[in-house]
């Protein structure tokens, strides 16, 4: 899943595989490229809050993602033309797929380790399913699926479930805002499905909702913000800011899209199970974070819903059962 701001449709049903996960060198190395580019941003998210408010931080990001991906779209010889009737709709998936939830993100990372963070992201396509099952009239759930929603809530109740017992500040609501931001990743994958049958391309799409963020946050961050006051004269987060616009955003767009291409986008969705690993012992080794067992586990159960939800590794169970 595009897991740091998606404007990929998510699957809730995994689609056509033609394996337990993609075939070749170079699919592999392009999902764990994928998996190492993700599970990094979370440690340039945490250097760049350290320095930049929240709102300031994801506007920078937006403008430089928005221009980059407009000098790719002008170098292959396109250019972003969308109906002005669509530019509202590319403005709510915006809020939902970059605005909202990368300040809260940002915000909770001030707060939480960024491996946590990227525990929590993970849940995602378990929102994504129960999303679907409302929203949608064609991905109902199923069984399997509603065990691995089971256990994968079963994890986040085991990673915050003590905390809202004890008097744990700003760590518990930081937490709960990056449920809330992966929710809104949900969401938006469903929402972006109703651009694919009008015609828009994942990079004009990916694109456009870059430049809609970039517009509508202006205002906010001018006015609440002021970064004209005193902006960070630190050369980490600036360039953490960069990375996270032009690596994180704009090449990890690009190289998802052509990894879905030839593997398929449920195997794609292998590097949400790829990225807290890479999260974890980045912050770990940059910033020294520790997670307790109940994080921990909290993972592990996560995983395992994630598995259940996906199907492939408990198909032979199914198959050896059946038999």
């Amino acid at each position: 899943m595009a897991t740091i701001g998606s404007s990929i449709d998510i699957p809730t049903r995994p689609a056509a595989s033609s394996g337990a996960g993609p075939r070749g060198r170079a699919e592999w190395a392009m999902l764990l490229t994928l998996a190492l580019v993700w599970g990094s941003a979370f440690l340039f998210i945490k250097v760049a809050v350290g320095s930049f408010e929240p709102v300031t931080y994801v506007w920078l990001r937006l403008v430089i993602a928005a221009a980059a991906l407009l000098l790719v779209l002008r170098v292959t010889g396109k250019r972003l033309r969308l109906p002005l009737m669509l530019w509202a709709s590319v403005g709510l998936l915006a809020l939902l797929n970059n605005v909202v939830p990368f300040i809260l993100f940002g915000w909770g990372q001030r707060h939480i380790a960024s491996g946590l963070a990227a525990i929590l992201q993970a849940t995602t396509p378990i929102f994504g399913v129960l999303a679907a099952h409302l929203l949608t009239a064609d991905e109902r759930i199923t069984p399997a699926r509603l065990g691995g929603v089971v256990i994968g809530f079963a994890g986040v109740a085991t990673m915050i479930g003590p905390q809202l017992f004890a008097d744990s500040g700003n760590q518990l609501v930081a937490q709960i805002g990056c449920l809330i931001a992966s929710l809104l990743y949900a969401l938006a994958g469903i929402y972006a499905r109703r651009f694919k049958a009008l015609g828009v391309g994942p990079l004009d799409l990916a694109t456009a909702q870059f430049v809609a963020g970039a517009v509508m946050l202006a205002p906010v961050a001018l006015l609440v913000d002021r970064p004209w006051l005193g902006l960070p004269t630190s050369l980490a987060a600036w360039g953490s800011v960069a990375m996270l616009a032009l690596v994180c955003s704009a090449f990890a767009y690009i190289l998802f899209f052509r990894l879905i291409e030839r593997a398929g986008a449920t195997n794609s969705l292998l590097v949400t199970l790829l990225v807290p690993p890479v999260a974890i012992l980045v912050g770990a080794l940059a910033f020294g974070e520790r997670l307790g067992a109940n994080q921990i586990g909290g993972l592990l159960l996560i995983a395992a819903g994630l598995a259940v939800i996906d199907g492939r590794l408990v198909a032979p169970l199914r198959r050896r059962a059946a038999a």
